[in-house]
């Protein structure tokens, strides 16, 4: 069921509806005088705030919009802004040339060479998969086979491995044959290693074979022959390296994590613990993240925090159950702290009268970027513009916009999951599912409630590390009937962190109960030091704070966490990535 009747539940967050928000800024973005390409980034410190095109314009922007558009339609169910998201997706199958690889185009202002950019190609890929797994439209599968059978063609071939020899392919080929007779292999990260999560879903989808193989080729180069990961799984922070990049690292990742469990290896899913782990060291518990190792290191990207939800998700559902708690802090924290809700800050005009066509635009920027996600934040504030590294650049960049959405989805969606009859809660956060739907109370309860639709064999709910066991309570309705217990119960705990409340009845409505943690913490971020003030998951104070936009300063919190009236949405069909 989609459309549920109201009743009331927690006002606690809801990924849904932020998904929902994200939709206005993901139509707001289109350049309706210029073919409805999107703007790329935005400088919302500027009076007033303006937002700029850049050479991302194409294959990039638009594939990170149709995947965030038709992820977050899903979770909300909103269906405004339909004819820019087609815009969109005439555009994206234009860029197309005759060799199947998708070409940036020709700005007439900017004059950005039109090349096929590898980095493009995976978000290329990526939106043709969502949207062929939302829809089955065989002419997307048709522009995605050959999309794919371009990205073998073209790669460089040896005996255990395969490589792109620079960033960008040409229509007549390789930009340089001395590059590829010298075996060059510039960052396979960012070239190679990102493409393979969108390529593996693309298989698992269709069964196409080249992609797989391109996926066993490109996870070879990078964990034997790249050296994009040192052997204690720190990252290379040469230049040749872009500095240890953490989002094309990251992104990497995830994509290998996401392998080695389609394979069953565990030598791989290890491997990808041990440079995640050393990851974590360099980020702080709420989820910020350095730009890279060196000058981009103060300035975070929501793109590198999404591939750190994803990874940590691939590795807790691998087994390594930690990883549940550790995303759920990001999702809480950082993720939807640095979504754009609040724009009273930014100067907007009116008028279009300063626009540079094809270029620049001031016009009703903070309307048209409500709902995005931080470009390139500080821990304490959305806008990044500390003195050391590279300053102030930008605020917004659509690239963080569509993973920023995609790592809503990414927590929404495995908030409850279902394996061989056993139904796992998570994620402590508000979700519906033909299963049961959860309740959160959090952060201002202990107190999650469990509504149940069906018949489950076996529910278990992760309980949060820091609420122990010994007073942590439930109490089970079902007909009248209402039967209590308790974590000090033999037998009554899995997977370290789960609370196992075995067979659930279709009607049984089940409270769970647990004390809330108060505690501080001290957070690194490249040297500079932050005490942060926790309820539970959730940073509810810093400092110091922000200046510009602060982050964590305003979060409300009460004893009894406040009620209103909603639903939770259900779709009959999920889309799962």
């Amino acid at each position: 069921m989609d459309n549920q009747t109201k009743k009331l539940i927690p006002d606690t967050l809801m990924l849904e509806e932020r998904a929902g928000h994200a939709i206005n800024a993901m139509i707001g973005m289109a350049d309706e005088d210029y073919n409805g390409i999107p703007f790329f980034a935005a400088d919302l410190m500027h009076k007033p705030a303006f937002m700029t095109h850049g050479d991302w314009d194409y294959g990039s922007s638009h594939g990170r919009m149709i995947d965030g558009l038709i992820l977050a339609r899903h979770m909300s169910g909103e269906e405004y802004g339909k004819e820019v998201e087609e815009k969109y997706r005439e555009n994206l199958l234009s860029f197309f040339k005759e060799d199947g690889m998708s070409y940036r185009q020709l700005n007439p202002v900017h004059r950005w060479d039109t090349n096929a950019n590898l980095i493009d190609q995976r978000a290329v890929i990526l939106s043709l998969t969502t949207w062929y797994l939302d829809t089955g439209d065989l002419k997307v599968k048709e522009a995605a086979d050959r999309h794919v059978a371009a990205l073998k063609r073209i790669a460089i071939k040896e005996r255990d491995i395969w490589y792109y020899p620079a960033s960008e392919y040409k229509e007549g080929g390789w930009p340089s044959s001395n590059g590829v007779q010298l075996r060059l292999a510039p960052d396979p990260a960012a070239f190679c290693g990102r493409l393979v999560m969108p390529l593996l879903k693309y298989h698992e989808l269709t069964g196409n074979p080249d992609a797989l193989e391109l996926c066993e080729f490109f996870t070879a180069l990078i964990m034997e022959r790249s050296g994009v990961f040192n052997p204690d799984g720190s990252f290379n922070d040469s230049l040749a390296y872009r500095s240890g990049h953490f989002h094309t690292r990251l992104g990497t990742l995830d994509a290998i994590a996401r392998f080695g469990m389609f394979t069953g290896n565990a030598a791989t899913i290890a491997w990808v613990k041990k440079s995640y782990d050393w990851a974590l060291t360099k980020c702080t518990a709420f989820g910020w993240t350095p730009g890279d190792l060196h000058e981009q290191a103060y300035e975070h990207e929501t793109c590198s925090l999404v591939d750190l939800i994803a990874t940590g998700i691939s590795l807790a559902k691998s087994g390594y159950v930690e990883y549940w708690g550790i995303v759920e802090r990001f999702l809480r924290n950082h993720l939807t702290e640095s979504q754009l809700l609040d724009l009273s800050w930014v100067e907007e005009s009116d008028s279009k009268s300063g626009d540079i066509p094809a270029s620049k635009t001031f016009f009703k920027v903070a309307q048209r970027s409500k709902g995005a996600f931080a470009g390139y934040s500080a821990p304490n504030d959305f806008v990044c513009d500390v003195i050391e590294g590279r300053g102030h650049t930008s605020d917004l960049q659509i690239c963080c916009l569509g993973s920023g959405t995609r790592g809503l989805f990414m927590g929404w969606s495995n908030t409850v999951t279902e394996k061989d009859g056993t139904v796992s809660v998570n994620f402590l956060l508000n979700r519906g599912s033909k299963w049961l739907d959860v309740s959160s109370y959090l952060p201002h309860e202990g107190k999650v409630v469990i509504d149940v639709h069906q018949d489950v064999k076996r529910l278990q709910v992760r309980i949060p590390e820091w609420a122990g066991f010994t007073k942590i309570q439930y109490v089970r309705e079902l007909d009248g009937q209402v039967t209590e217990g308790n974590g000090r119960e033999p037998s009554r705990w899995v997977n370290k962190h789960f609370l196992l409340l075995g067979e659930a009845k279709a009607g049984e409505q089940i409270t769970i109960t647990f004390p809330i943690s108060h505690r501080k913490t001290i957070e690194n971020a490249v040297g500079q030091t932050f005490e942060t003030i926790w309820r539970g998951d959730d940073v509810v104070g810093i400092s110091p704070e922000g200046t510009k936009k602060p982050l964590y300063s305003g979060r409300k919190v009460y004893d009894q966490a406040p009620m209103r009236e909603g639903s939770y949405r259900r779709p009959e069909k999920e889309i799962v990535w």
